[in-house]
């Protein structure tokens, strides 16, 4: 069997003044490894939302009547609070998964060679995201599900989403300085593509508080506008957002753009045909649950693509001494 090497007191006092750069020391992951980390944190980031929309439509938001216990005497959840409290709080143990998650991608940031600062910024980014939302989802309980701290919540998570996104993202690339694919006209349009996106998002949680799934099953205050009105304005900015990507797609098409920003379209329209079919079925259909939920994950969806479509309008090539990997790297420093 292999000795397992003890560590000296010099390396434990060096892990503990900073764990980070001591793993960093010791391991260097594979780019594969560090683009399934970032990965991860955004999958984790999606599942957040659709496990929060998952309280709020099945009336479990106050199944934890305070914060940070889930009862005045009980940190988890008790027999009494049934099945409500067993879903809040599983969605509030959901949060340490993202951490995790989060946590994982920032050691596999650090740790690669060689080390990519901005890399690793987007990733304690996501970690401070995290935190702020875990105070505002403890606010939002201690306010009796308040619609407008509940939406504040959900707009949280989409700057989670967003930063992920962005992440995940980096790691395919290099950090040389971004050089644009398509001309400006072209990304003028999906800048104001992202604005409509945007606006479409932030209708959509008024849409939720004026709604009539207010998360618990006792009467909870919504937010004071006409609920059909809100609802055709929704509708109004999603077939804005269509017909900018359908435009987008034609206009790619006829500059003969690179094969990278079309297939990006092309798969944010489809995403956004699929979510416009859901979001209309469960209006004349009363709002039933289940259509919800999956609304909400469109939500995410949506908003990945939309992204997902500005960042492949400009590409970062890989440095030769990226490619080199970190054996060549090691081999320059020796020599200097």
């Amino acid at each position: 069997m292999d000795d397992v090497p003890n560590l000296t007191r010099a390396d434990a006092a060096s892990a503990a003044r900073n764990p980070l750069a001591f793993v960093a020391a010791r391991w260097t992951p594979r780019p594969r490894t560090v683009q399934r980390a970032a990965l991860a944190a955004l999958v984790m980031a999606v599942v957040i939302v659709v496990t929060g929309g998952a309280v709020r439509l099945t009336g479990s938001g106050l199944g934890c009547p305070t914060w940070p216990k889930c009862t005045a005497d009980s940190l988890t959840t008790t027999s009494a609070m049934g099945l409500h409290g067993v879903i809040e709080f599983g969605n509030r143990m959901l949060t340490y998964v993202l951490c995790a998650a989060v946590g994982w991608a920032i050691v596999a940031a650090r740790s690669q060679k060689p080390w990519r600062r901005g890399l690793t910024r987007l990733g304690w980014a996501q970690f401070w995201v995290v935190m702020g939302n875990a105070v505002l989802g403890g606010i939002v309980v201690l306010v009796g599900l308040n619609p407008y701290t509940v939406a504040a919540h959900f707009l949280l998570s989409t700057a989670l989403i967003t930063v992920a996104t962005v992440m995940w993202q980096r790691t395919r690339e290099g950090d040389a300085a971004p050089r644009p694919l398509v001309g400006k006209a072209v990304q003028q349009l999906v800048w104001f593509l992202t604005v409509a996106a945007g606006l479409l998002v932030a209708a959509g949680t008024v849409v939720t508080g004026a709604g009539p799934h207010a998360g618990d099953s006792q009467q909870v205050p919504r937010i004071p506008v006409d609920w059909e009105a809100v609802t055709k304005l929704h509708a109004v900015l999603a077939w804005i957002v269509v017909s900018l990507t359908f435009a987008l797609w034609f206009v790619l098409k006829a500059v003969d753009a690179p094969s990278g920003p079309l297939r990006r379209t092309r798969e944010l329209f489809l995403v956004l045909l699929a979510q416009g079919v859901i979001g209309y079925v469960q209006y004349f259909t009363h709002l039933p649950e289940v259509l919800v939920g999956a609304h909400m994950l469109g939500s995410c969806l949506v908003w990945i693509g939309v992204l997902r479509v500005l960042l492949s309008l400009r590409e970062r090539p890989v440095a030769v001494a990226d490619r080199s990997g970190p054996s060549s790297a090691a081999a320059a420093l020796t020599k200097v």
